[in-house]
């Protein structure tokens, strides 16, 4: 079933609000009962976050791909898969949408819905986390279409879960993710100032990580077909 533009873009708006309301307001929650244990805090951020992932992909990816990512709506309007316009459009709704959770989760906690973090995340190691954290979203997304289409939900989740403790900046990955936590003086935060150069490693790397595919699939392909 084919779904018109309207739908889609409420499917991404939607989705990412979700998406975000479970990222800071997990956040918000695990840092209260952790008593100050950051690993336990963090862990009690991911399992969220991995989980809600698996649920949105799953419900929402028939309808408008699921993308909850402008990193990788501009991986598939590079593949012209999604029409320049639209791609915009796309990324419009998705950073709309994660602002909208992020007050959500503001709210449910009985927090000021407006804030602005001061939580500081910079520095070369944390850019390269991010285009780290960046790629293998977008080359698990596109091998793991290649390979099972059923399975990407599940391997997008597990995906984000791993990355939260094997990169240094917890695998924001996402331009509407960091704009919106920009948003949030939370656990989840991260400095406004700060927000420009993730969003930019996040955006090369997807870049990167569709040439990479590109090549990588298509020598399977020229394999098989000797």
């Amino acid at each position: 079933m084919h779904y018109n533009l309207s739908r889609r873009l409420g499917a991404e708006c939607i989705g990412t609000a979700f998406l975000l309301a479970a990222v800071v307001g997990s956040g918000i929650m695990a840092e209260s009962l952790a008593g100050g244990n950051v690993a336990l805090a963090l862990l009690g951020n991911t399992i969220p976050t991995g989980a809600i992932l698996v649920v949105l992909i799953t419900m929402l990816g028939p309808i408008s791909g699921a993308h909850l990512n402008p990193a990788v709506t501009l991986a598939f309007a590079i593949k012209r898969d999604i029409p320049p316009m639209e791609a915009l459009a796309y990324a419009g709704v998705q950073i709309t949408g994660g602002i909208l959770g992020v007050w959500a989760a503001h709210l449910m906690f009985d927090l000021d819905v407006m804030q602005i973090s001061q939580k500081a995340r910079t520095g070369p190691s944390q850019w390269f986390a991010e285009g780290v954290a960046t790629f293998g979203l977008v080359f698990t997304i596109l091998a793991t279409l290649k390979a099972r289409e059923s399975a990407v939900a599940m391997s997008v989740g597990l995906y984000i879960t791993a990355a939260y403790w094997f990169t240094a900046s917890t695998s924001f990955a996402n331009p509407a993710v960091t704009i919106a936590r920009g948003l949030s003086d939370s656990f989840a935060g991260i400095r406004p100032q700060d927000v420009l150069p993730f969003v930019s490693a996040q955006l090369i790397a997807a870049i990167v990580a569709l040439v990479f595919c590109n090549w990588l699939l298509m020598f399977r392909q020229s394999e098989q077909s000797q």
